[in-house]
This record gives C-alpha cells, structure tokens and sequence, in this order.
C-alpha cells in the first residue's frame, strides 16, 4: 500500500484540545517525511480528529468520511486515518469497521503517540489497523518538537475529567484526570515564547483540577504563577473551568498575576437548582451567582463566558425560566448555547421526559435573543474608551483592517499597518456590534 504523494490533510473537529492534539499528529507526520497541504488530490493521509460531544457532530463527521472515500477509490494507495473522540467509542468503532472499510486506520484518544507506529504498520502490512485502548495510560511527553503558529498558542496542563456530568461523555473517551508535571508545562510554554508566542492558553477538561493527582501536587493557581513569569509570555489564559472548584487560591492569583488575562469562561449549563442536581454539577444557581460576585470583586472589568444547555431532560417551563432568570442577573459577555444531545452511554441519556426538538429550538432562540441583547449592552460601555489590543493579522472579514483582542477576549477591527502585527496597540473604539468592536489606533 503506497503512493507517490508526500502530502497530509488534516481535519480537526471539535474543542482546543483536539486542536492541540491535532498539533501533535501532525509533528509526527512532519517526522515521517509527510508535509501539510490544504490541497486534498496531493494528500496520501487524510487524518480526520474527531468529536463526540454532540450527534450533530457525529453526523457531519460521518459525512466527510464519506466523502473521503472518492479520494480511496481514485488512489488505492491513499491511507484514510480516523482518531480522537468519536474513534474511542466501542459503537463507532464497530460502525467504521463495517460500514467505512476504506478507513485504514482507526485509534482513540489514549494512544495518539503511536501514531507512527501505527501507520508504518498500515503501511507495510497493506491492512487496515484498529487500535483503540480502552484505558488511558501515562502521559507521554517525548512527542514532536512543536512549531509555534503565530502569536497564540494553546498548551494542555492535563487530559481526562473526574466529573461525570450526566449529559456528558467525556471523561468515557479521554479517561481520568492526569497532570502534566509543571516543569514540562513550562518548558513548552517557553520554547513557546522563544519561537515568538505572546499568548498561552492553557488546556484542561477542569483546569482547576490541575496538579492534585501529582506526586507532589500543585495547584493550579501555583501553575498559573509560574507561567506568569516565563519572559515573552504577555498573556495567560486558561478553560475550562468547573465552578464547583474554582477555590480563593485561584481567584487571588487572577487579581494578582498581571500576564492573567481579565476574563474566565465558566460554564453554568443551566439556571434551575433541580436541572443542576439532574446534571450532576455540585452546585446550585445561588452558589454561582456567589462566585460570580466574588470572582468580579477581585478582578475590575472582568469579563465572563459560559456554556448553557437547552433542553436537558426533564426541563419544564419554570425550569428554562429559571435559566433565563440567571442570564439576566449574571450578565455573561457571551454565551455558548447548545441544544441538549442525547449521548450513548451517559446517564441523561436514560432519563424520561426527552424534551422535542420544537420545544428545545424554540427556547435556544429565546436564550440566544435575550443573550445577545446582554453582549449588545455590555459592548456598549466600551464605546469612546481606549483598550489595549493584540494584534494578530489582517480581519478574515475585511482584509484592509487588521483584527486582534483585547485582554477581555474582546475582537477588535481597527484600520492600520501589517507593521503592527506582534504589537499591543492602543485602541478607541468608536462603533460596537455584538460579536466585535470597531476602532481607531491612538497616536503614540
């Protein structure tokens, strides 16, 4: 099984991590002798990351392998590669073996460091390799040496979730909660900087779990100290973030570490105390709300992203009303809205009551008004004020500004010079949309 073709098309579905997995498939690949290409008719390994978060996901996913299959039949000796999430699921892999059986190659999210090993294997065998691990083992850290990409980069601190939200799965595909140990964390984070990166993101199904399943345990509001100081690093960000966790160690280093960014994504998913209790969350609305004024009293102008499910089983009216009701009083700058999805194997997914699709639909587009009518509002404050602003490129949307973020995580569009690409700008902004501010950089 061979081609002439050097080339790797890589498609990534799914959160950062996938993102930063994919990162890592593609080190070894570039090992190999393959080189990356956007040009599908050059690929001889198609590797598609998959996600399995949602059945939409699932089913778009699905899709494109079927599409890949043209790719197969026009050159035998192309290899079709599915790894990540999805892949680590007993039923899907099942589903691939017999209804993909030109998918060469098949393995989870436990053993994406033998990805090498695993190819060679295809290759000189000419038969399809299934390899999935049904438990996760130690974290491996002699992968790829990594080539940053920008000014941003994203970096895991651990992998896995302890949690078992009854909607969610997966802690069933990524296993239990594992550190990285802090001095590798470091380490890549400054051959980060080196490389010219000015902004982390730290990864983490519960980043605040960081460090307690270590031999010698961390915190991670110690982790998050010590990132702060790596030279180059202006910026530090972190999700997510489980509010049952988030402890005064943590709030106290966000007021006080200047490369902490003012801005923390922590999921809600719902408003009414007895959907949280179904969702197995470990805490109630009033127990948010609490957090929430705590987190804004330490740390001036800090904005707040969050996760909402709509729909969840069992939901009733006075329950989404509830949920509405907790938008109003939290005041999110934005707002990750999902229809509830029925997940395989988890416990929502036998629970009574399903909720239809109307009833769901029409309660997202109540959710998602009233959302954007909140992140219209608070934008609003900023017009005519200055902010700093990361400038990362030219905008995808309009190619004669350049575009970057705030340290809120706010996107800012601004007319200006490719010179200012790597600079923290001054910035007025002088008209507000939902989703982005518009500006004019400040003479220095």
């Amino acid at each position: 099984m061979s081609t002439d073709k050097k080339g790797f098309f890589t498609l990534t579905y799914g959160c950062q991590m996938n993102e930063r997995d994919s990162e890592t498939l593609a080190g070894f690949l570039q090992d190999m002798g393959y080189v990356a290409t956007e040009d599908a008719e050059e690929a001889a390994i198609f590797l598609v990351n998959s996600c399995c978060v949602r059945e939409s996901a699932e089913r778009k996913i699905l899709g494109k392998i079927g599409e890949l299959r043209k790719y197969k039949m026009a050159d035998p000796g192309v290899i079709i590669a599915v790894g990540g999430c999805m892949a680590q699921q007993p039923h899907m892999v099942e589903k691939l073996r017999n209804s993909y059986p030109y998918v060469d190659l098949i393995f989870g999210t436990h053993n994406l460091h033998r990805l090498p090993q695993m190819l060679t294997e295809c290759l000189q065998s000419g038969e399809r390799v299934i390899d999935v691990w049904t438990t996760e083992g130690e974290i491996h850290e002699d992968l790829p040496a990594r080539q940053a990409n920008g000014l941003k980069a994203h970096v895991t601190i651990m992998y896995g979730c302890n949690n078992f939200c009854s909607y969610c799965i997966v802690p069933y595909v990524r296993g239990r909660e594992r550190s990285r140990l802090p001095g590798d964390v470091i380490a890549e984070i400054t051959a980060l900087a080196v490389q010219g990166v000015q902004e982390v993101t730290l990864l983490g199904q519960n980043v605040n779990s960081y460090g307690k399943d270590l031999e010698n345990p961390l915190s991670f509001a110690d982790l998050l100290r010590q990132v702060g100081q790596v030279e180059g690093i202006k910026r530090v960000r972190f999700m997510t973030s489980h509010p049952k966790d988030v402890e005064p160690e943590l709030i106290a280093a966000m007021a006080e570490v200047p490369a902490l960014c003012p801005h923390i994504h922590l999921p809600v998913q719902a408003g009414s105390d007895r959907i949280l209790r179904a969702m197995n969350r470990y805490y109630t609305r009033q127990d948010y709300l609490l957090l929430l004024g705590r987190l804004r009293a330490a740390v001036p102008h800090l904005a707040v992203t969050t996760d909402i499910i709509v729909g969840f089983p069992g939901e009733t009216d006075e329950d989404f009303a509830d949920t509405l009701d907790l938008v109003r009083k939290a005041q999110f700058d934005h707002a990750f809205t999902f229809l509830y999805s029925k997940r395989s194997g988890t416990p929502a997914a036998e629970l009574p009551e399903q909720i239809d699709g109307e009833t769901k639909r029409n309660r997202f587009q109540q959710l998602l008004a009233l959302q954007n009518e909140i992140s219209l509002a608070i934008n609003q404050r900023l017009l005519g004020q200055v902010v700093d602003v990361l400038v990362e490129g030219r905008s995808k949307n309009d190619a004669t500004r350049l575009t970057g973020r705030t340290g809120s995580n706010k996107i800012v569009v601004f007319p200006g010079d490719d010179q200012l690409i790597g600079q923290t700008v001054a910035v007025k902004i002088n008209e507000v949309r939902t989703w982005t501010l518009l500006g004019e950089q400040l003479a220095k």
